[in-house]
């Protein structure tokens, strides 16, 4: 049986949208200690960056990659959760939080092929640098951020020895992300000129603070057209495109083994794309766990702190138990 967290209550978001709701449950907390920053690649007229928490000296340690959220379009690697956190301050890893280009000015496959550089870089350049070990590597992300960790589940070489994707997502031609959606419809219009106007331009990786990339976001939730402005490509006329970047599409038996948690009232991200990828990770027998969280919204929002605490310890757990 799949493992359930109860709760009681109900969803207050309060018009925000889901990329600032994640941004606020990812926020660093005041006294954490400040990370070493490198450049891992530069591309686009810019640097890509990590910053790296834990242990400062090289000896060898576990390493965890996290990957921000924020629809590709927004967020920062700025923010770790409680979950990275306590990995780095009480558990000895190397916690490395990345940089990655933002949609729509730069496209999906450009945006995995960072991820990808991030990886060689953690696995090249992280013994000597931080003493990361590359053959103990965990993978976690949250809403897009869980998507790409799902994503590097088959694309990173070596694939990481576990993964950890809260509120992400499988499918990115499934109507809930290919039409406009009713939730986000509720909310005030975006006109199409604010919506681009928001993004400029020029290539980003870290959007200056107050940046209202978020609007755009908001505008293709709106129009139903996130795939095509991230992709390049529309999923109705070309959805065979879309095979390599479907997680849901790409399970094999070799899948590093998986943790899923969701909430069930997430207006963002459908509970029912966790559930589809773990269903899918059955199927192929691959070791995975979902954690059902009834009630709670995007980001785990709506449920007590005292929940969302005992589910990162779930997560972390569910690491160190597959890193060894």
């Amino acid at each position: 049986m799949l493992p359930t967290i109860a709760r009681r209550g109900f969803l207050k978001q309060l018009g925000a949208t889901a990329a600032t709701l994640v941004a606020a449950r990812h926020v660093a907390a005041q006294g954490a200690p400040a990370p070493r920053t490198y450049t891992y690649k530069s591309a686009g007229g810019g640097e890509l960056k990590a910053d790296v928490y834990g242990p400062d000296d090289t000896a060898k340690k576990p390493v965890l990659i996290w990957i921000h959220g924020g629809g590709l379009i927004s967020g920062s690697r700025a923010g770790i959760p409680r979950f990275a956190r306590e990995l780095a301050q009480r558990s000895g890893f190397a916690v490395v939080s990345i940089d990655y280009r933002l949609a729509p000015n730069t496209k999906l496959p450009a945006i995995i092929e960072d991820v990808q550089d991030a990886h060689r870089w953690v696995c090249a350049r992280g013994p000597e640098l931080f003493g990361a070990d590359p053959g103990r590597l965990a993978v976690a992300g949250g809403s897009a951020g869980g998507y790409l960790t799902l994503m590097a589940g088959f694309r990173f070489d070596p694939r990481p020895r576990v993964l950890v994707s809260y509120y992400g997502y499988g499918d990115i031609t499934a109507p809930w992300y290919s039409r406009p959606d009713p939730f986000y419809l509720k909310q005030p219009h975006i006109p199409k000129e604010e919506a681009y106007a928001a993004v400029g331009e020029t290539e980003v990786s870290s959007p200056p603070a107050g940046n209202k990339r978020g609007r755009f976001y908001l505008y293709c939730r709106q129009q139903g057209i996130w795939p095509r402005e991230v992709a390049g490509h529309d999923p109705d006329s070309e959805n065979g495109w879309f095979d390599p970047y479907c997680p849901v599409r790409n399970v094999s038996k070799d899948y590093p083994p998986t943790l899923l948690i969701h909430g069930t009232a997430d207006t963002d991200v459908p509970y029912e794309q966790s559930k589809e990828m773990g269903i899918k990770l059955a199927e192929l027998s691959v070791k995975h766990e979902l954690i059902t969280v009834p009630g709670a919204g995007h980001g785990l929002t709506g449920i007590p702190p005292v929940m969302v605490q005992a589910i990162d310890d779930r997560a972390i757990a569910f690491v160190k138990t597959h890193v060894g």
